[in-house]
């Protein structure tokens, strides 16, 4: 018997399983522009463009809940959060695939109503359904989404182009989808113990929207473009706002300062976050699923940043010495920890939920 230890999944995490199973891949084709370690992979396009592609992999139970997710919803957002992908290169989806795997609970009445979100959201963005697959599955809902984008060459952004001194910016607020996670839990709890208790949802609007139907931040890109600003380097929120800056700080090799008094933070996510006794800028920094855009500038587009309404400048990045810091309103000095959500670890809802 080998008697050598062997590593758990869960102990690497999503990001550090991609790490090692990517890490000796060779880039074979001339027309590879950007494979693994992006938001999305970069493929020679068309005359003066680039072509972006990325794939999302949702599992029932895992990324969704049934029980307060309705099939449209969850189309929409499978649907929205890659092409939340393209805008973090400062791009835009063209086209999408989607595969399924489904279990002989669906109806084919459930399954249109999924694909009714995903119309909703390519018309909305204006993108392409081109194809997919579908296939049976043992247990549960997977849904596999392939987003196809574009970019200008001149106007490609990654998350290696930091650099010191570069004005580190986030647009809309975050930590609200978090929160509005934790309000549906809860309510489901409340429902499995007692079928006949209505579920507690008023006043809790926006932080259950920004769960269940997120928005891709389209309209930042847009923005950027009208104010002639390039980001340094960009990344999507997805899975909480300390775990995206750390990978901008490690793919372009600094260092970052960031202010908590700059974080916006809604009103109902900050108060929802109490009622959890949840400090809101530990939802803020380790929740995940918000979807906005995280990005550094020059200092010298600051001028321009500030005409962006929906777009705040949250702290600068520094010398990779310096360490990645959070300054709390008390000034104190934090080091910064990629906590949030990871798709291969255990979730940390319960201990919200149970105080």
């Amino acid at each position: 018997m080998n008697s050598e230890k062997l590593t758990t999944v869960a102990e690497l995490g999503e990001f550090g399983l991609i790490d090692i199973l990517t890490n000796d891949f060779e880039i074979n084709q001339k027309t590879t522009i950007k494979g693994v370690g992006d938001d999305a992979a970069v493929i020679k396009g068309r005359a003066g463009f680039h072509t972006l592609v990325s794939t999302d992999l949702l599992i029932e139970g895992v990324h969704f809940d049934l029980t307060y997710t309705p099939l449209k919803h969850l189309g929409y957002k499978a649907a929205v959060v890659n092409f939340s992908d393209m805008a973090a290169m400062n791009g835009k989806p063209k086209q999408i695939v989607v595969g399924l795997g489904i279990s002989a609970k669906y109806t084919v009445e459930a399954l249109e109503e999924l694909y009714k979100g995903i119309k909703m959201a390519c018309k909305l963005y204006q993108v392409d359904f081109v194809g997919g697959d579908t296939s049976s599955s043992k247990a549960g809902l997977f849904i596999s989404v392939t987003v196809i984008g574009e970019v200008e060459k001149p106007q490609i952004t990654y998350r290696s182009g930091a650099a010191q001194g570069d004005l580190i910016c986030a647009s809309g607020d975050i930590g609200a989808a978090y929160i509005g996670l934790l309000v549906l839990e809860r309510e489901k709890r409340v429902f499995k113990a007692n079928p006949n208790m209505q579920p507690e949802l008023s006043g809790n609007d926006y932080i259950i929207q920004r769960q269940l139907k997120p928005e891709a931040r389209i309209d930042i890109v847009d923005q950027l473009r009208e104010q002639k600003i390039l980001p340094t380097s960009m990344i999507d929120i997805s899975d909480g706002l300390a775990s995206e800056i750390l990978h901008l700080c490690k793919n372009s090799n600094t260092g970052c300062m960031i202010y908590e008094e700059k974080l916006t933070i809604d009103q109902q996510t900050y108060d929802v976050a109490r009622e959890f006794n949840i400090v809101p800028t530990v939802a803020a920094l380790n929740g995940g699923e918000d979807y906005e855009l995280l990005f550094t500038i020059k200092q010298t587009d600051y001028e321009k940043i500030v005409k962006i309404k929906d777009v705040s400048v949250i702290g600068y990045m520094t010398e990779p010495e310096n360490g990645k810091r959070l300054i709390t309103v008390d000034n104190q000095a934090i080091d910064l920890k990629a906590q949030g959500w990871d798709g291969l670890k255990e979730r940390e809802i319960d201990s919200a939920l149970n105080g």
